[in-house]
């Protein structure tokens, strides 16, 4: 864990610490020279409430709309209700300053700026309220400067579950990235295939990882996250990212947080202080009446036992899990993408996620996509890399009469060859022309009607599929091939 900042006063040592997870931050190695400066947010959540991470020094919470039209509001001395938690946390994951921790579980972007959507009205969440709130964002991005948009729920309905071209959410998603935002959506956690918006083809899939150490990346032990081809015969998800022992505020002006608190100033106390204050614990804790009663040592046990069943990480924050967690990460990895390179597309923030993630070896394909989200990579290939040209060129391919076109960007190649079904899958048959640095392109005949596996491969020695091109099918090299349809 790395030192605070010098003016930062940590909180207490406690016993706690025991609990403690790694900082998201140094989990994930980020970039430390971007922290989503100048960029904006946009959630969608069930509610949220104004944690002091991210109001403190400086409110950065822009905009707060309730398209339920329930007459929610942000009060920071109101007792939050139920559904305020989810968004909460959500947004503190990706945007949080770490204010509560003097700055130890502060998130990748804690100088973004936040635009908080309410979907749910007195917690349920339904679908049209899901679009409704997309469109709000869509209407309302340039005001606020919306580059990314983060949804960690999903629809209910049948229409969900099925074709992204029958799910108004989907839709609405598929709108978005059209207008230029980011879309970044949880895969969800029970296994089976993505819904809505997360099937959506254009739409940035997070699934999810538990473990902390990522030096012995081959050993990653993967999230129950959905995954897997969408009735369209898109797969999902794109990327992984951290969804369990992620560091999240537990919810201010709570009982749970009374509790945790005392909890933790409690455990602190030497042996002959330690019955007294506990039998003055509040009733409303719901802890055992007679505590007080026994020894030093079992008071410690029931201590630390709720500690671990409130997940307490430090004075304020807990552990959390679900792909709600994860896709909040990636969507603070693109707002420092963004502020490294704010002319880069929807199209090209994903083509740099995916080509530059960790592939795990000796896991399924599909349940991880591209791999782990390598958040410096993705940073340091965003700031270095892309021009406004290879930018607008970026494409899936194309067909124009009787040509075939494509399209790739790859600056540090030295050579690149299209490869598949098109040319028997010849290593040699069709070089690709750098028209400009970085753009490689070509233009073969059309083939006949039909399905076209192809990727491309790179120096001779590195095969990649085509990342402006959302079709693809595993392979049985453990990997995916582009996927091409001429109709």
């Amino acid at each position: 864990m790395p030192d605070p900042p010098a003016s930062a006063e940590l909180p207490p040592k406690t016993r706690a610490q025991l609990y403690s997870v790694l900082p998201t931050p140094d989990r994930l190695d980020s970039h430390p020279d971007y922290t989503g400066k100048g960029i904006t947010i946009a959630y969608l959540d069930s509610g949220f409430f104004p944690h002091p991470d991210l109001v403190e020094p400086s409110d950065r919470i822009l905009a707060f709309f309730d398209v339920s039209g329930s007459g929610d509001f942000l009060d920071r001395t109101r007792k939050p209700e139920f559904w305020h938690w989810h968004g909460t946390q959500t947004s503190v994951v990706a945007a949080g300053n770490g204010t509560l921790s003097g700055g130890v579980y502060r998130s990748l972007a804690p100088d973004s700026n936040l635009v908080l959507v309410q979907v749910g009205h007195n917690g349920k969440i339904r679908d049209e309220l899901i679009a409704a709130g997309i469109r709000w964002v869509i209407e309302h991005r340039e005001q606020y400067n919306i580059r990314v948009l983060n949804i960690s729920v999903g629809g209910w309905e049948e229409s969900s579950h099925g074709s992204f071209e029958e799910s108004e959410i989907s839709q609405a998603a598929e709108e978005a990235v059209g207008a230029g935002l980011v879309v970044v959506a949880a895969a969800g956690n029970d296994g089976s295939a993505p819904t809505a918006p997360a099937n959506a083809p254009s739409v940035l899939t997070v699934g999810g990882f538990i473990t902390q150490d990522l030096s012995k990346i081959d050993n990653l032990e993967l999230y129950n996250s959905n995954f897997g081809f969408t009735m369209d015969l898109v797969v999902k998800p794109e990327v992984i990212a951290p969804a369990a022992w992620v560091a999240a505020p537990i919810l201010p002006n709570t009982l749970q947080q009374v509790r945790t608190d005392f909890l933790l100033e409690v455990s602190d106390l030497p042996d002959e202080l330690l019955a007294d204050k506990v039998r003055a614990l509040p009733k409303e804790f719901g802890m055992p009446e007679d505590l007080g009663e026994k020894p030093p040592g079992e008071i410690r046990e029931v201590l630390q036992k709720w500690l671990r069943r409130d997940k307490v990480v430090a004075r304020g924050y807990q552990h959390v899990d679900g792909t709600s967690f994860a896709a909040p990460i990636v969507s603070s990895v693109v707002a420092q993408m963004l502020e490294a390179n704010p002319d880069l597309s929807p199209a090209a923030v994903r083509q740099i996620l995916m080509s530059t993630a960790d592939r795990v070896r000796h896991a399924s394909v599909l349940r991880q996509g591209c791999g782990v989200v390598n958040a410096r990579r993705a940073v340091e290939e965003a700031s270095r890399v892309w021009t406004p040209t290879q930018i607008s060129e970026l494409r899936p391919p194309r067909v124009d009469g009787d040509r075939l076109s494509f399209i790739y960007v790859n600056p540090l190649a030295d050579s690149v060859h299209l490869v598949g079904d098109v040319n028997a899958w010849s290593l040699t048959t069709h070089p690709m022309e750098q028209i400009l640095d970085g753009l490689w392109r070509i233009d073969i005949e059309a083939p006949t009607v039909g399905r076209y596996r192809y990727k491309f491969l790179i120096d001779g020695n590195t095969w990649v599929e085509d990342p402006a091109n959302l079709f693809k099918q595993p392979n049985i090299y453990g990997g995916f091939d582009s996927i091409l349809t001429i109709a």
